[in-house]
């Protein structure tokens, strides 16, 4: 962005974690994939270690600190907000929030949705066998079994149970106290597969380079839009809901 890099403060000292840190307490669903991708749209222009790290001024904060803010606040699109953010490189006063809707406070963080981090791999995750999934999660050997035939569970080397198992095996055991079964599931499953064959087709073009920062880049951009999508897949459930059943 032409004039960022000049009036950029030279105390570029912060990594992207400790950025994310400085925002989280008014942005609390900041990621680091965010704040790259705002940086691939070249909104932010941090600065490169010589190791290769980027490394963010306080100048680059308050930049993102307004993007953030006027998406969530104002709804802006990101070609408005490029304008604002150039005007302010130009030497002008940054623009004032107009006046406008604000996102609903009990929705505007998202509360009770799973942020990108549920989605990555995790080297600690549980294994456990079939019969401690079953105590757990409240499932019984038939229902276990009927959830492997409709693969909606499925044990690891035939042995192991993940977190995965678990969560879905809870979670049906719960819908069965309102008489679902396995069978009325396969949409769940059908809906789920389709949603991760558009986020793999969305990356692609970066899973389709070698080097190791397109294959990083691949993992953030899919991890993001996985939290995106079970976000509106829950706002199109509550929004298909009758009124007379949503309370």
């Amino acid at each position: 962005m032409a004039g960022s890099s000049s009036r950029r403060s030279t105390a570029a000292t912060l990594s992207i974690g400790e950025v994310i840190e400085r925002l989280r307490g008014d942005f609390p669903d900041v990621t680091v994939s965010k704040i790259r991708f705002l940086e691939s749209e070249g909104l932010v222009e941090p600065s490169r270690a010589p190791s290769g790290y980027r490394k963010f001024s306080l100048h680059d904060v308050d930049r993102l600190r307004y993007i953030l803010g006027a998406q969530r606040d104002q709804y802006l699109p990101l070609k408005v907000i490029r304008e604002h953010l150039d005007a302010m490189d130009r030497g002008m006063e940054l623009p004032v929030p107009a006046p406008g809707p604000r996102a609903p406070r009990n929705l505007a963080t998202d509360e009770g949705m799973p942020d990108s981090a549920v989605f990555a791999n995790s080297n600690a995750d549980i294994k456990m066998s079939r019969a401690e999934l079953m105590e757990s999660s409240g499932v019984s050997s038939e229902l276990l079994k009927k959830l492997e035939d409709f693969d909606l569970v499925r044990a690891k080397g035939g042995r192991w149970y993940n977190s995965d198992a678990y969560v879905v095996a809870k979670t049906v055991a719960e819908m069965a106290e309102f008489g679902f079964e396995p069978r009325h599931l396969r949409a769940f499953k059908s809906a789920a597969e389709r949603e991760a064959g558009l986020v793999e087709q969305a990356v692609a073009p970066l899973t389709g380079r070698k080097d190791p920062e397109s294959v990083e880049r691949a993992g953030e951009v899919a991890r993001e839009l996985a939290a995106l999508s079970v976000r509106l897949h829950a706002a199109l459930v509550r929004r298909a809901l009758p009124d007379s059943l949503r309370g």
